[in-house]
């Protein structure tokens, strides 16, 4: 069953990292966010409990990285129940297919995004004209090929719940990806974001690096669809979330998050948008 798994042909490490790399927060008693090089894994369980599970699967090479970390906070040889996927981009399943064979463990994601986790189709190239600093213009070293995990995908219920995690429901939002998905706990309006927004600059090196905090928009030179990435900031602005943990970048809560995320819908063309880039001129908004 697992030896057909594989990586893309581009898979390799990438050598870009942030202040924060390694660092762990405790976001609330059942909500964990890692951050590995420049991407945040999440951990959904209370730490005195086997059931939890994984949010993302943080960048090439970083399984042994995630294993401990979890480790660390569940015990030793402890195993989520699954793997849930925001989105296939190679910073978010950087290291899924070593969990799997690791854990023997099932991953979810969105129904759109799975031709890009079972080897039929690579996602659109990195754009590096988009403007925007060093990590825009590194983007063309991004893999941007499939993986291939076989039957280990599956697809999340289309009812909106969330296996694992019956306080959450997950929430289609694409733009960043076509099966960019988010998850939200109503009980206390907790919300796993992905990139569908992100706390950090994520095109600049200097930001990415200090992990200076500032609501941006998904980040800009591997988004395709910005029609679509505005509806779906719209629709998470619109849950009022309290509590947001991104794929990039520091949680953020309360009263930050809420003027940030209602500044971000009413100047998103600003703020999120670039100017240029191959795709925008063809999807004018």
């Amino acid at each position: 069953m697992n030896k057909d798994l594989s990586y893309g042909n581009d898979y390799k490490y990438i050598p870009a990292t942030s202040v924060n790399s390694g660092d762990g927060i405790e976001v609330l008693p059942d909500l964990y966010c890692h951050t590995i090089q420049i991407v945040n894994i999440i951990l959904v369980g209370k730490p005195d409990s086997k059931d939890f599970v994984l949010v993302d699967a943080g960048m090439p090479n970083s399984a042994d990285k995630i294993i401990t970390t979890i480790e660390n906070r569940f015990g030793e040889n402890s195993r989520p129940k699954a793997i849930l996927l925001t989105h296939g981009h190679f910073d978010h399943v950087g290291a899924i297919i070593d969990l799997v064979k690791h854990w023997g463990i099932p991953v979810y994601a969105h129904e759109l995004e799975l031709p890009f986790l079972t080897g039929k189709m690579s996602y659109p190239e990195a754009d590096p004209t988009v403007e925007g600093g060093m990590v825009a213009k590194m983007s063309p070293m991004f893999p941007n090929e499939p993986i291939n995990l076989g039957s280990n995908v599956e697809k999340l219920p289309s009812d909106g719940s969330v296996p694992h995690l019956p306080e959450f429901r997950w929430i289609h939002t694409p733009g960043h990806s076509p099966g960019h998905v988010s998850f939200f706990r109503e009980a206390d309006r907790a919300l796993i974001a992905g990139d569908a927004f992100v706390t950090v600059k994520q095109e600049y090196l200097y930001k990415v690096l200090t992990q200076e905090q500032e609501i941006s928009g998904p980040p800009r030179y591997f988004t395709p669809d910005w029609a679509a990435a505005f509806e779906s900031v719209k629709k998470l602005e619109a849950l009022k979330p309290k509590t947001a943990i991104t794929g990039h970048g520091l949680p953020m809560s309360g009263e930050l998050l809420e003027s940030s995320l209602k500044k971000l819908v009413e100047e998103f063309d600003q703020i999120a948008i670039p100017d240029h880039g191959k795709y925008i001129d063809k999807h004018s908004h």
